[in-house]
Protein backbone atom coordinates (compact mmCIF):
# COMPACT_ATOMS: atom_id res chain seq x y z
CA UNK A 1 0.00 0.00 0.00
CA UNK A 2 1.29 3.54 -0.88
CA UNK A 3 2.40 5.67 1.94
CA UNK A 4 0.03 8.71 2.26
CA UNK A 5 1.32 12.05 2.25
CA UNK A 6 0.41 13.21 5.67
CA UNK A 7 -0.12 17.06 6.88
CA UNK A 8 0.49 18.01 10.05
CA UNK A 9 -2.35 21.30 10.90
CA UNK A 10 -5.46 21.70 9.20
CA UNK A 11 -5.46 25.98 9.60
CA UNK A 12 -5.67 27.89 6.12
CA UNK A 13 -1.79 26.21 5.47
CA UNK A 14 -3.13 22.52 5.99
CA UNK A 15 -6.79 22.97 4.14
CA UNK A 16 -5.26 24.75 1.56
CA UNK A 17 -2.67 22.64 0.28
CA UNK A 18 -4.57 19.98 0.61
CA UNK A 19 -6.76 21.29 -1.52
CA UNK A 20 -4.19 22.03 -4.06
CA UNK A 21 -2.63 19.02 -4.30
CA UNK A 22 -5.85 17.40 -5.15
CA UNK A 23 -6.08 19.26 -8.40
CA UNK A 24 -2.70 18.08 -9.10
CA UNK A 25 -3.30 14.35 -7.73
CA UNK A 26 -6.53 13.14 -7.16
CA UNK A 27 -5.04 9.29 -6.13
CA UNK A 28 -2.16 9.29 -3.58
CA UNK A 29 -3.40 8.63 0.05
CA UNK A 30 -3.69 11.98 2.00
CA UNK A 31 -3.79 11.99 5.93
CA UNK A 32 -4.65 15.29 7.53
CA UNK A 33 -3.92 15.12 11.77
CA UNK A 34 -5.37 18.34 13.65
CA UNK A 35 -5.00 18.82 17.39
CA UNK A 36 -7.98 20.94 17.20
CA UNK A 37 -11.57 20.21 16.11
CA UNK A 38 -10.38 20.10 12.33
CA UNK A 39 -13.43 22.85 11.27
CA UNK A 40 -12.49 24.73 8.14
CA UNK A 41 -12.59 28.50 9.18
CA UNK A 42 -10.55 31.65 7.63
CA UNK A 43 -8.47 32.85 10.71
CA UNK A 44 -8.61 36.28 9.28
CA UNK A 45 -12.04 36.10 10.35
CA UNK A 46 -11.58 36.13 13.81
CA UNK A 47 -11.01 39.97 14.22
CA UNK A 48 -14.30 40.66 12.07
CA UNK A 49 -16.45 38.12 13.83
CA UNK A 50 -18.02 40.47 17.13
CA UNK A 51 -18.92 43.17 15.26
CA UNK A 52 -21.04 40.78 13.25
CA UNK A 53 -22.52 38.97 16.23
CA UNK A 54 -20.78 35.72 14.43
CA UNK A 55 -20.65 32.79 17.19
CA UNK A 56 -18.12 30.38 16.47
CA UNK A 57 -20.71 28.34 14.19
CA UNK A 58 -20.96 31.34 12.67
CA UNK A 59 -17.48 31.41 11.13
CA UNK A 60 -17.33 27.46 10.22
CA UNK A 61 -16.93 27.15 7.03
CA UNK A 62 -17.52 22.96 6.74
CA UNK A 63 -17.05 20.75 9.27
CA UNK A 64 -14.12 18.11 9.37
CA UNK A 65 -16.30 15.30 7.72
CA UNK A 66 -17.50 17.28 4.93
CA UNK A 67 -13.60 18.49 4.11
CA UNK A 68 -12.42 14.80 4.24
CA UNK A 69 -15.13 14.05 1.70
CA UNK A 70 -14.67 17.28 -0.31
CA UNK A 71 -10.45 16.27 -0.21
CA UNK A 72 -10.57 12.49 -0.44
CA UNK A 73 -8.80 12.19 2.82
CA UNK A 74 -8.54 10.78 6.09
CA UNK A 75 -9.04 13.58 9.03
CA UNK A 76 -8.13 12.89 12.32
CA UNK A 77 -8.97 15.39 15.03
CA UNK A 78 -8.05 16.39 18.93
CA UNK A 79 -4.72 14.21 17.73
CA UNK A 80 -1.55 15.02 18.74
CA UNK A 81 2.17 13.55 16.73
CA UNK A 82 4.46 12.27 19.74
CA UNK A 83 7.61 12.23 17.81
CA UNK A 84 8.37 12.15 14.21
CA UNK A 85 11.14 9.54 12.70
CA UNK A 86 13.18 11.31 9.79
CA UNK A 87 15.11 8.53 8.85
CA UNK A 88 12.51 6.02 8.37
CA UNK A 89 9.82 8.12 7.35
CA UNK A 90 7.29 7.33 10.24
CA UNK A 91 5.58 9.44 12.91
CA UNK A 92 4.10 8.49 16.11
CA UNK A 93 0.41 8.99 17.13
CA UNK A 94 0.75 7.68 21.15
CA UNK A 95 2.09 4.30 20.45
CA UNK A 96 0.71 4.16 16.68
CA UNK A 97 3.48 4.22 13.96
CA UNK A 98 2.10 6.27 10.62
CA UNK A 99 4.40 5.91 7.59
CA UNK A 100 4.01 8.74 5.35
CA UNK A 101 5.53 9.41 1.64
CA UNK A 102 5.68 13.24 2.32
CA UNK A 103 5.31 15.06 5.82
CA UNK A 104 4.04 18.42 5.22
CA UNK A 105 4.34 20.79 8.54
CA UNK A 106 1.31 23.35 8.66
CA UNK A 107 1.63 23.70 12.61
CA UNK A 108 1.09 27.45 12.56
CA UNK A 109 2.27 29.78 15.06
CA UNK A 110 1.03 29.92 19.00
CA UNK A 111 0.50 33.03 21.28
CA UNK A 112 3.43 34.47 23.29
CA UNK A 113 2.50 34.11 26.79
CA UNK A 114 2.17 36.63 29.12
CA UNK A 115 3.65 36.00 32.94
CA UNK A 116 1.34 37.69 35.33
CA UNK A 117 0.86 38.63 38.93
CA UNK A 118 -2.58 38.44 40.78
CA UNK A 119 -5.61 36.35 41.36
CA UNK A 120 -7.52 36.45 37.69
CA UNK A 121 -5.14 35.11 35.40
CA UNK A 122 -7.65 32.79 34.07
CA UNK A 123 -9.62 35.95 32.68
CA UNK A 124 -6.77 36.73 30.34
CA UNK A 125 -7.99 35.11 26.65
CA UNK A 126 -6.02 34.49 23.44
CA UNK A 127 -8.13 34.14 20.40
CA UNK A 128 -5.71 32.47 17.64
CA UNK A 129 -8.05 29.79 16.38
CA UNK A 130 -11.80 28.86 16.30
CA UNK A 131 -11.62 27.13 19.84
CA UNK A 132 -10.29 29.99 21.58
CA UNK A 133 -13.41 32.71 19.32
CA UNK A 134 -15.44 30.03 21.00
CA UNK A 135 -14.19 30.04 24.33
CA UNK A 136 -13.76 34.20 24.42
CA UNK A 137 -17.45 34.62 22.78
CA UNK A 138 -18.70 32.59 26.11
CA UNK A 139 -17.02 34.42 28.59
CA UNK A 140 -17.70 37.69 26.79
CA UNK A 141 -21.66 36.76 26.89
CA UNK A 142 -22.98 39.91 29.30
CA UNK A 143 -19.68 41.67 29.39
CA UNK A 144 -19.26 45.43 28.76
CA UNK A 145 -15.96 45.70 29.21
CA UNK A 146 -12.55 44.46 27.50
CA UNK A 147 -8.91 45.55 27.92
CA UNK A 148 -6.64 44.25 24.92
CA UNK A 149 -3.07 43.59 25.68
CA UNK A 150 -1.13 44.78 22.88
CA UNK A 151 -1.63 47.61 20.14
CA UNK A 152 0.16 45.54 17.23
CA UNK A 153 -1.96 44.58 13.76
CA UNK A 154 -4.23 41.98 15.68
CA UNK A 155 -4.63 44.24 18.57
CA UNK A 156 -5.82 46.99 16.59
CA UNK A 157 -8.05 44.95 14.75
CA UNK A 158 -9.60 43.24 17.45
CA UNK A 159 -10.39 47.09 19.16
CA UNK A 160 -11.57 48.55 16.24
CA UNK A 161 -13.96 45.34 16.20
CA UNK A 162 -15.06 44.95 19.38
CA UNK A 163 -15.71 48.51 19.88
CA UNK A 164 -18.26 48.08 16.70
CA UNK A 165 -19.77 44.89 18.78
CA UNK A 166 -20.44 46.97 21.65
CA UNK A 167 -17.50 47.09 23.76
CA UNK A 168 -15.87 49.68 25.73
CA UNK A 169 -12.07 49.08 24.82
CA UNK A 170 -9.28 49.86 26.77
CA UNK A 171 -5.62 49.15 24.92
CA UNK A 172 -2.39 48.43 26.91
CA UNK A 173 0.98 48.83 25.27
CA UNK A 174 5.01 49.15 25.95
CA UNK A 175 5.19 51.29 23.11
CA UNK A 176 5.09 54.80 21.75
CA UNK A 177 2.83 53.73 18.65
CA UNK A 178 0.56 51.56 17.21
CA UNK A 179 1.66 48.81 15.34
CA UNK A 180 5.86 50.22 15.87
CA UNK A 181 7.27 47.34 14.21
CA UNK A 182 4.78 47.32 10.54
CA UNK A 183 4.09 51.31 10.19
CA UNK A 184 5.57 54.95 10.24
CA UNK A 185 4.69 57.50 13.70
CA UNK A 186 2.38 59.52 10.92
CA UNK A 187 -0.09 56.28 9.46
CA UNK A 188 0.37 55.22 13.73
CA UNK A 189 -1.64 58.27 14.61
CA UNK A 190 -4.27 58.45 12.03
CA UNK A 191 -5.33 54.47 12.75
CA UNK A 192 -5.50 55.81 16.39
CA UNK A 193 -7.45 58.83 15.87
CA UNK A 194 -9.94 56.38 14.31
CA UNK A 195 -9.88 54.19 16.62
CA UNK A 196 -10.49 56.77 19.66
CA UNK A 197 -13.45 58.23 17.40
CA UNK A 198 -15.51 54.72 18.36
CA UNK A 199 -14.20 54.97 22.01
CA UNK A 200 -11.36 52.86 22.32
CA UNK A 201 -8.77 54.35 24.89
CA UNK A 202 -4.86 53.84 24.70
CA UNK A 203 -2.61 53.70 27.51
CA UNK A 204 0.58 53.26 25.24
CA UNK A 205 3.99 52.72 27.66
CA UNK A 206 2.91 50.49 30.45
CA UNK A 207 2.77 47.25 30.90
CA UNK A 208 0.02 44.89 32.79
CA UNK A 209 1.67 43.85 35.94
CA UNK A 210 -1.71 42.55 37.65
CA UNK A 211 -4.79 41.55 37.54
CA UNK A 212 -7.08 40.96 40.42
CA UNK A 213 -10.32 40.08 40.84
CA UNK A 214 -12.76 42.91 41.92
CA UNK A 215 -16.80 42.01 42.95
CA UNK A 216 -18.11 40.77 39.47
CA UNK A 217 -15.29 42.08 37.37
CA UNK A 218 -11.74 42.42 37.41
CA UNK A 219 -8.93 45.49 38.11
CA UNK A 220 -5.72 45.98 35.52
CA UNK A 221 -3.26 47.18 37.73
CA UNK A 222 -0.51 49.41 35.29
CA UNK A 223 3.04 49.47 35.80
CA UNK A 224 2.67 53.54 35.72
CA UNK A 225 0.45 53.06 38.88
CA UNK A 226 -2.73 53.93 37.21
CA UNK A 227 -5.96 50.95 37.35
CA UNK A 228 -8.06 50.09 34.74
CA UNK A 229 -11.64 48.55 35.73
CA UNK A 230 -12.35 45.84 33.02
CA UNK A 231 -14.53 42.77 32.79
CA UNK A 232 -12.25 40.46 30.41
CA UNK A 233 -8.82 40.84 29.13
CA UNK A 234 -8.00 39.87 25.49
CA UNK A 235 -3.74 39.14 24.76
CA UNK A 236 -3.05 40.07 21.29
CA UNK A 237 0.75 40.52 22.35
CA UNK A 238 2.41 38.09 19.42
CA UNK A 239 2.76 35.38 17.65
CA UNK A 240 5.66 32.87 17.98
CA UNK A 241 5.73 29.91 15.08
CA UNK A 242 5.51 26.58 16.35
CA UNK A 243 9.09 24.55 16.44
CA UNK A 244 9.29 22.10 19.77
CA UNK A 245 7.97 19.36 17.05
CA UNK A 246 10.33 20.02 13.94
CA UNK A 247 13.17 20.83 16.39
CA UNK A 248 12.50 17.22 18.42
CA UNK A 249 12.64 16.07 15.04
CA UNK A 250 16.18 17.57 14.42
CA UNK A 251 15.09 19.58 11.93
CA UNK A 252 16.69 22.52 11.36
CA UNK A 253 14.91 26.02 13.22
CA UNK A 254 15.42 29.38 13.76
CA UNK A 255 12.63 31.99 13.83
CA UNK A 256 10.54 29.38 12.19
CA UNK A 257 11.25 26.22 10.90
CA UNK A 258 13.81 26.35 8.49
CA UNK A 259 12.64 25.78 4.78
CA UNK A 260 14.53 26.35 1.35
CA UNK A 261 12.74 27.98 -1.69
CA UNK A 262 11.11 24.82 -2.61
CA UNK A 263 9.76 24.58 1.18
CA UNK A 264 11.57 21.33 1.83
CA UNK A 265 12.84 21.31 5.25
CA UNK A 266 16.29 19.96 6.32
CA UNK A 267 15.59 16.75 6.14
CA UNK A 268 14.21 15.42 2.65
CA UNK A 269 10.40 14.21 2.51
CA UNK A 270 9.53 16.58 5.12
CA UNK A 271 7.95 20.11 4.26
CA UNK A 272 7.10 22.95 6.18
CA UNK A 273 4.89 26.32 5.20
CA UNK A 274 2.32 29.10 6.52
CA UNK A 275 3.00 30.60 10.50
CA UNK A 276 5.46 27.57 11.44
CA UNK A 277 8.04 27.86 8.47
CA UNK A 278 11.11 30.67 7.65
CA UNK A 279 11.05 30.79 4.32
CA UNK A 280 14.66 31.10 2.87
CA UNK A 281 14.90 33.42 6.04
CA UNK A 282 11.83 35.21 5.57
CA UNK A 283 8.85 34.40 8.38
CA UNK A 284 5.68 36.11 7.29
CA UNK A 285 2.38 35.77 9.01
CA UNK A 286 0.38 36.46 6.31
CA UNK A 287 -2.27 35.46 3.68
CA UNK A 288 -0.60 36.65 0.82
CA UNK A 289 2.84 34.78 1.07
CA UNK A 290 0.75 31.54 2.50
CA UNK A 291 -0.92 31.38 -1.17
CA UNK A 292 1.94 31.71 -3.11
CA UNK A 293 3.74 28.59 -0.39
CA UNK A 294 0.31 26.56 -1.01
CA UNK A 295 0.62 26.82 -4.80
CA UNK A 296 4.27 26.15 -5.13
CA UNK A 297 4.37 23.19 -2.65
CA UNK A 298 1.27 21.54 -4.30
CA UNK A 299 3.36 21.00 -7.58
CA UNK A 300 6.39 19.67 -6.00
CA UNK A 301 4.26 17.62 -4.28
CA UNK A 302 2.88 16.07 -7.33
CA UNK A 303 6.07 15.74 -8.90
CA UNK A 304 6.83 19.17 -10.51
CA UNK A 305 9.24 20.98 -8.44
CA UNK A 306 9.15 24.17 -7.83
CA UNK A 307 10.23 27.38 -5.80
CA UNK A 308 8.43 30.11 -4.17
CA UNK A 309 8.74 33.65 -5.14
CA UNK A 310 7.11 36.25 -3.34
CA UNK A 311 5.58 39.67 -5.15
CA UNK A 312 4.41 42.44 -3.42
CA UNK A 313 2.67 41.25 -0.64
CA UNK A 314 0.59 44.44 0.89
CA UNK A 315 -0.68 43.75 4.06
CA UNK A 316 -4.63 45.09 4.15
CA UNK A 317 -5.33 45.76 8.20
CA UNK A 318 -8.95 45.36 9.26
CA UNK A 319 -9.73 49.00 10.99
CA UNK A 320 -12.58 50.50 8.91
CA UNK A 321 -12.20 53.35 11.27
CA UNK A 322 -9.19 54.16 9.79
CA UNK A 323 -8.33 52.33 6.69
CA UNK A 324 -4.99 51.27 6.47
CA UNK A 325 -3.24 49.40 3.76
CA UNK A 326 0.81 48.65 4.32
CA UNK A 327 3.27 46.99 2.23
CA UNK A 328 6.73 47.50 4.59
CA UNK A 329 10.20 47.47 2.62
CA UNK A 330 12.05 44.24 1.90
CA UNK A 331 13.99 43.17 4.40
CA UNK A 332 17.59 44.24 4.83
CA UNK A 333 16.42 47.47 2.27
CA UNK A 334 15.92 50.98 3.44
CA UNK A 335 15.13 53.85 3.03
CA UNK A 336 13.74 57.50 3.65
CA UNK A 337 10.00 58.04 4.63
CA UNK A 338 7.81 60.87 2.98
CA UNK A 339 4.21 61.94 3.84
CA UNK A 340 1.60 63.38 1.69
CA UNK A 341 -2.53 64.81 2.89
CA UNK A 342 -3.87 65.09 6.33
CA UNK A 343 -5.92 63.87 8.52
CA UNK A 344 -6.87 60.53 8.24
CA UNK A 345 -5.92 60.66 4.37
CA UNK A 346 -2.04 60.00 4.42
CA UNK A 347 -0.15 58.76 1.89
CA UNK A 348 3.39 57.68 2.78
CA UNK A 349 6.04 56.28 0.26
CA UNK A 350 9.58 55.09 1.49
CA UNK A 351 11.81 55.30 -1.60
CA UNK A 352 15.72 54.42 -2.06
CA UNK A 353 19.21 56.95 -3.14
CA UNK A 354 17.38 56.26 -6.41
CA UNK A 355 13.84 57.30 -5.77
CA UNK A 356 12.58 53.64 -6.28
CA UNK A 357 9.76 52.88 -4.33
CA UNK A 358 10.35 50.22 -1.59
CA UNK A 359 7.43 50.60 0.49
CA UNK A 360 4.41 52.44 1.77
CA UNK A 361 1.49 52.72 4.12
CA UNK A 362 -1.79 54.24 3.09
CA UNK A 363 -4.76 55.28 5.38
CA UNK A 364 -8.57 56.77 5.26
CA UNK A 365 -9.20 57.36 1.35
CA UNK A 366 -5.84 57.01 0.17
CA UNK A 367 -5.93 53.65 0.08
CA UNK A 368 -7.75 53.89 -3.24
CA UNK A 369 -3.85 53.90 -4.61
CA UNK A 370 -2.97 50.95 -3.44
CA UNK A 371 -3.14 49.53 -7.15
CA UNK A 372 -1.16 52.35 -8.63
CA UNK A 373 1.81 51.47 -6.32
CA UNK A 374 1.76 47.93 -6.33
CA UNK A 375 2.73 48.28 -9.88
CA UNK A 376 5.76 50.16 -8.42
CA UNK A 377 7.04 47.68 -5.71
CA UNK A 378 9.83 45.54 -5.77
CA UNK A 379 9.51 41.63 -5.03
CA UNK A 380 9.78 40.43 -1.55
CA UNK A 381 11.44 37.25 -2.98
CA UNK A 382 11.82 37.06 -6.90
Amino acid sequence: MTSPVVIIGTGLAGYNLAREFRKLDGETPLLLISADDGRSYSKPMLSTGFAKNKDADGLCMAEPGAMADQLKAEIRTHTRISGIDPGHKRLWIGEEEVKYRDLILALGAQTVQLPLQGDASDAVFAINDLVDYARFRRAAAGKQRVLILGAGLIGCEFANDMSLGGLQVDVVAPCEQLMPTLIPAAAAGAVQTGLESLGVRFHLGPVLDRLQRDGTGLQAHLSDGSVIACDLVVSAIGLRPRTELAAAAGLAVNRGVVVDRQLRTSHANIYALGDCAEVDGINLLYVMPLMSCVRALAQTLAGNPQAVAYGPMPITVKTPACPLVVAPPPHGRTGVWQVEGDGADLKLTCRDEAGALLGYALTGSAVMEKLALNRQLPALMA
